[in-house]
């Protein structure tokens, strides 16, 4: 295959990754990705199911599955303990793929932290964090994308009476930086322009509602504006209405909440999770394991297919 193809990690088997894997398979013949995880999880799921022993074995049109040591059934809404350890190890298996260029990119399944806690004692908040451990302690930031908006939370899995103590102007400064950087050579944008959300609402009001933006936060922004391209602090609450979001290319807010609710509720079904400052590229469907729909054919792919094609661009563009 001249193509180098996707690595896809299997995710929590007992989960609807399996499934919305074998879906993205039917729907995108040809785009060439493999699977790391056991066969076996993938069989009677309307796919045909390739074994292959490496990443250029990749078939166009079956479901190419490199096999990895998780041992047992897949049982849907079920999880395992004594699966933990190879769904952990399978992510470190795909990060080595992909940074010795047998696959072009990484697209991660989803996982089920309390499983992987209870099982192989798993220490991470979630993948953004090994996967940033994985490559060095690198700074990252997680990306929620899709074709109408991007964000970029500052914090992510914290507490909301912690994000005022966590939120400092490295924090701040580390995010803008990472996500212009990764606007320009993944999103192909020569002069990204990025929103920043206050923290307070309605970004504090003058000093009423809050005193970060007045502190800090409009300074820093100020400085940065010229080399990032940045503005703001703004008002969240009327920061993603059309015609506001036509005015960014992505938008930094300040905690977890603050920028997924809106891309959620604008696009639930095909969000896109991108970590960002990663060197290799990955991304992942904008979704968790949903336990209570798997094995019941109800998943819903499209945020796994879009993970894939927006991957397969994000490779491209870094290819050229």
């Amino acid at each position: 295959m001249a193509e180098r193809p996707i690595a896809v990690t299997c995710g929590e088997p007992s989960g609807v990754g399996p499934e919305v894997i074998a879906a993205a398979r039917r729907a995108l013949p040809d785009l060439p990705f493999f699977v790391i995880g056991n066969p076996q999880h993938f069989m009677g799921l309307e796919v045909d199911v390739q074994v292959i022993s490496a990443p250029e074995e990749t078939s166009g049109t079956a479901l190419s599955v490199l096999p990895h040591d998780i041992p047992g059934p897949r049982r849907p809404g079920l999880p395992d303990p004594a699966q933990a350890a190879g769904i952990v190890s399978a992510i470190a298996r795909a990060v080595e793929l992909v940074q010795d260029g047998a696959a072009s990119a990484l697209c991660t399944a989803p996982i089920h932290k309390k499983a992987l806690k209870d099982g192989a004692e798993f220490a991470y908040p979630g993948h953004t964090e090994y996967l940033a451990a994985l490559a060095g302690d690198v700074d990252v930031v997680m990306m929620l994308a899709c074709p109408e908006l991007r964000v970029v939370p500052a914090t992510i899995h914290i507490a909301l009476d912690r994000v005022a103590q966590e939120l400092t102007p490295d924090v701040l400064e580390t995010a803008l930086r990472i996500t212009h950087a990764g606007l320009r050579r993944d999103f192909g944008i020569d002069r990204p322009r990025i929103a920043v959300a206050g923290l307070n609402p309605h970004a504090g009001e003058g000093g009423t509602m809050g005193r970060q933006e007045q502190e800090w936060i409009d300074a820093l922004v100020t400085r940065l504006t010229p080399e990032l391209g940045c503005f703001g602090p703004l008002s969240a609450d009327t920061m993603f209405h059309a015609k506001a979001r036509a005015g960014y290319d992505a938008a930094v807010c300040m905690y977890h909440d603050q920028a997924l609710i809106p891309i959620k509720t604008i696009d639930f079904a095909g969000g896109v999770n991108v970590t960002l400052g990663l060197p290799f590229i990955r991304t992942s469907p904008d979704h968790g394991t949903a336990f209570d729909i798997a094995g019941k054919g109800l998943a819903d792919p499209t945020s796994m297919i879009a993970a894939l094609r927006m991957a397969a661009d994000m490779a491209a563009r870094r290819a050229a």
